[in-house]
């Protein structure tokens, strides 16, 4: 995708956990970038606030509102021509607290931008859905194909945005691709996610104990710096529109393995404490995830560059320097 193909490129979500990494990528790459922050009065850039330099960038501009308003997503698209989407409500056990949030955001929030995309005859929007669409494998490795089970109000919210935007590819002959990452982790990731709750745990010299729910699911876990140059293979494709592409590594680990192996890598060991708050719903648990990628690497010629223990390394150097953000004592759900 040559940098003067396009003239601009929204990225929604840009504040989380992806889409700061997508947005620092695409920036540094001379990419014209709008990114979308969800509004809020303190003007906080989220994630992005982590990006050396960021104000310094002229090819980056930054908005701030709420895909839930239409009348906004019709305007955010104006001179858009690529889009990454990623913004979502994506906390499983708040899912299980706060449903109805999850499909207006999800679902509806997608359907507005969809129109707003359409409108605008943008040439290529990337949705990016989740492997939690598969709920427990059937089979794995889990290709495309594999049925879709909505174990949790999330996957399920997910599974209905995918269906919008795949409509719009149906109907209007919009160029939109699903793509479905499995499990990512890196640098500036909360602790909702496991890996930072086990890093923050042993590095947190006043917890006694690190917290945590089962640990038996498997889990495959992809580098989010090859989650974003993944994104960016997909839309440099002329061969994605109307498809769905898994992105992830081909290795699951357990819970227990990741613990162990971080808990060596850092040099701490501490006893493991069962958070019933944190174990899912028995019909809810998704016990095995593990990504064939087949389809994406035939597509693009995109591989993994990241093994996963260096990834780990490089995330627990970046908590190491970022300690205090964390609320370790505290389960963030």
């Amino acid at each position: 995708m040559p940098t003067h193909k396009f003239k601009r490129i929204l990225v929604t979500g840009a504040g989380g956990f992806i889409g700061s990494h997508l947005v620092e990528k695409l920036i540094k790459e001379n990419f014209n970038v709008r990114a979308l922050l969800h509004y809020n009065s303190s003007n906080s850039w989220g994630l992005m606030e982590d990006i050396q330099n960021i104000r310094s960038y002229k090819n980056l501009e930054i908005i701030s509102g709420d895909i839930n308003d239409p009348h906004f997503c019709i305007n955010l698209m104006k001179d858009i021509e690529v889009v990454f989407h990623l913004a979502a409500l994506i906390a499983i056990p708040y899912s299980y607290i706060a449903p109805r949030s999850f499909f207006e955001t999800n679902v509806l929030g997608t359907l507005n931008l969809m129109e707003g995309a359409k409108i605008a005859n943008i040439k290529k929007f990337i949705h990016v859905s989740s492997s939690e669409v598969y709920g427990t494998a059937r089979y794995t490795p889990i290709n495309e194909l594999h049925p879709l089970q909505p174990q949790s109000p999330y996957s399920a919210s997910k599974i209905g945005a995918e269906a919008v935007a795949l409509s719009y590819f149906s109907s209007f002959n919009m160029p939109v691709t699903v793509v479905r990452p499995f499990n990512n982790f890196g640098p500036r990731q909360s602790a909702r996610a496991v890996i930072p709750t086990i890093i923050t745990g042993l590095l947190s010299p006043d917890l006694k104990k690190v917290k945590l729910g089962s640990m038996k699911p498997v889990r495959d876990y992809i580098f989010v710096e090859d989650t974003v140059d993944a994104f960016i293979s997909i839309s440099r494709s002329e061969n994605t529109a109307g498809k769905v592409i898994n992105i992830g590594v081909g290795k699951g680990y357990t819970i227990e393995e990741i613990y162990n192996l971080i808990s060596k890598l850092v040099g701490i060991s501490k006893k493991i404490s069962l958070d019933k708050n944190r174990v899912r719903p028995t019909g809810s648990e998704v016990w095995k995830l593990v990504c064939d990628n087949t389809n994406l690497k035939k597509t693009t010629n995109w591989s993994p560059k990241t093994d996963f223990k260096t990834g780990l390394t490089n995330t627990i150097e970046w908590i190491k320097k970022n300690l205090e953000i964390y609320k370790s004592d505290i389960y963030n759900i």
